[in-house]
């Protein structure tokens, strides 16, 4: 009967176990690392809260930070139109006349 993996008797007790051995080691060591940062992340903005910064705005702003400028401009856009049409942005040209 042949393997699952084919006629290359290798890849189950040889290289491929040690290679898939190595991957899994080494996606386990990188969560670690990624748990500690994680960790490391939420220490830096509960200092930033101990120190009177709004924790949620500077979500926004590294998250905003993130996008290129055309993508950050759209959202800022889509979002104010948005505010506009529900009311909770004053419309700058309200009760004024125009000046053509």
């Amino acid at each position: 009967m042949s393997s699952p993996l084919g006629h290359n008797k290798t890849r189950v007790g040889g290289v491929a176990v040690d290679q898939l051995k190595s991957i899994i080691g080494r996606v386990e060591k990188l969560t670690e690392e990624k748990e500690g940062i994680a960790a490391d992340i939420r220490d830096v903005f509960a200092e930033a809260k101990g120190n009177g910064f709004d924790v949620k705005a500077i979500r926004t702003i590294i998250k905003l930070r993130k996008q290129d400028a055309s993508e950050r401009e759209e959202a800022e856009t889509i979002l104010h139109t948005y505010c506009h049409a529900l009311g909770m942005t004053p419309d700058l040209f309200d009760g004024e006349e125009s000046v053509a």
